[in-house]
């Protein structure tokens, strides 16, 4: 198992697979350090995610080096996900409590209730596009609740997923209670089947997801998926166009294009495309691409030369039926896994840029006559993760986004986010259940009806 700086294409290190016997250990201890830790009080918990919190901050600096290097993450850009790593553990630490109080049901009996107890032990299996957020998103509710974590995390973050350890271990957690397992993708059946695991989430492509819904089902564990996206964004014909176009650009742009809630289909009024497309194009000339380490670069290389390679298929492909390059689109020379700005118009049903998730600095443009056209566009696609919308009337806009866009997280005049006090996820291929907020803590609790007569 070998992490390759994508920036230059050398091998940063080699980890050995962990043997069979070893996670079994692993797995063994944490269903043991599990019966303690959920006998503990949520202010004792409290305490050691706090300290989680702190010492992210304090290493903010040196984890995003270690992003920068792993997977291409411009630095500041890195800092900021170290952050937000450290709001999620805050948020939880004040509000875990409440969300799992206790919950007193009228009946015919002299008592009942609702208690929330967790699982045991959860399995998370992260990608490496988000390698901090993605593991801290799920862990903080999931260890507020009483439950152990184990992490499978993407190969060619390992170095991530071991400082994350460290980084739980440092803080006081039991060191069996949180593990990493350096394992490869072929023994991940294994480990989701095994008896010491209670449930399963993953942050990955719907490919995968599938793959581990069916291991799960066999057992009948549960889990939560979030998966890919190809989220449009919908221009109406008041909205302000500069603003809509930073906004875009911004949320196109999230780690070098690879979110699975960044803008994907932007789908403009034709009354406003040109201008649109115009204040787009100009906006996006102005980022610089570059060594991630640079302070002024805004875009670093792909996390992987195969990642680059697909998406540079399915740009290949979309023109190949009918799509225009109006800019980028060249697979460019040299070292590194850099892939140009990319504008693809005339996208149309059929192609990849329509239909698929494209995991890059692409954007594609698909002009609607009307508002019903662009509402149809929008939600004419397997994915159903995010969505937003931009207008002058906001109230039309919002009746749009809670009514007919069909995806989990759909917003008014800004870009798709994460953010710890709300509910985040997808519908269709977009994956099921939901992290963050009150409803991500709940996912993995038993949700116990108690009656007394």
């Amino acid at each position: 198992m070998k992490t390759i700086n994508p920036a230059t294409g050398e091998e940063i290190k080699e980890y050995d697979s962990m043997s069979k016997e070893k996670v079994e250990g692993i797995l063994s201890s944490a269903s043991h350090a599990f019966k303690s830790w959920k006998e503990k009080s949520f202010d004792q918990r409290a305490e050691y995610l706090i300290k989680v919190a702190k010492t992210l901050r304090e290493q903010k600096a040196e984890l995003a080096k270690l992003m920068a290097e792993e997977m291409g993450k411009p630095l500041a850009q890195g800092e900021g996900e170290v952050e937000k790593c450290a709001w999620v553990c805050e948020y939880y630490a004040e509000h875990a409590e409440s969300f799992l109080e206790k919950q007193k049901i009228e009946t015919d009996g002299s008592k009942s209730y609702i208690t929330f107890n967790p699982l045991g032990t959860v399995l998370a299996i992260m990608p490496w596009n988000f390698p901090f957020w993605q593991l801290f998103r799920f862990a903080a509710p999931a260890l507020m609740a009483g439950n152990a974590a184990i992490l499978k995390h993407s190969e060619n973050v390992t170095g991530c997923a071991l400082k994350i350890e460290e980084i739980i271990h440092e803080a006081g957690i039991p060191e069996d209670l949180f593990r990493t397992l350096v394992v490869q993708v072929g023994e991940v059946k294994r480990i989701i089947q095994h008896k010491e695991i209670a449930a399963v989430t993953l942050t990955g492509s719907t490919r995968a997801g599938k793959a581990v819904a069916s291991q799960a089902g066999e057992v009948l564990k549960k889990t939560v998926l979030e998966l890919g996206g190809s989220d449009p964004y919908i221009i109406l014909e008041d909205a302000d166009i500069r603003q809509a176009a930073e906004t875009c650009v911004t949320s196109r742009l999230i780690n070098s294009g690879q979110s699975c809630i960044a803008a994907k289909r932007f789908i403009v009024m034709e009354e406003v495309y040109d201008d649109f497309l115009k204040e787009f194009t100009s906006i996006l000339k102005e980022k610089t691409i570059g060594n991630p380490f640079d302070e002024e670069t805004d875009i670093g290389p792909l996390a992987r030369e195969d990642l680059r390679d697909d998406l540079h298929s399915q740009v290949q492909d979309s023109v190949l039926k009918g799509a225009k390059r109006y800019i980028g689109g060249e697979k460019p020379e040299g070292e590194g896994f850099y892939y140009p700005l990319t504008i693809l118009t005339d996208v149309k049903p059929g192609m990849p840029a329509y239909e698929e998730e494209l995991f890059g600095p692409v954007a594609s443009f698909i002009k609607a006559g009307s508002e019903e056209e662009a509402i149809h566009i929008a939600n004419d696609t397997k994915y159903g993760l995010g969505a937003a919308i931009f207008s002058a009337d906001e109230e039309k806009a919002e009746r749009i986004a809670a009514q007919e866009l069909e995806a989990g997280c759909c917003f008014v005049n800004d870009f798709v986010k994460s953010d710890p006090r709300l509910p985040f996820g997808g519908i269709k291929e977009s994956g099921y259940g939901r992290e963050l907020g009150l409803y991500g803590i709940r996912e993995f609790v038993n949700t116990k009806t108690v009656y007394v007569k």
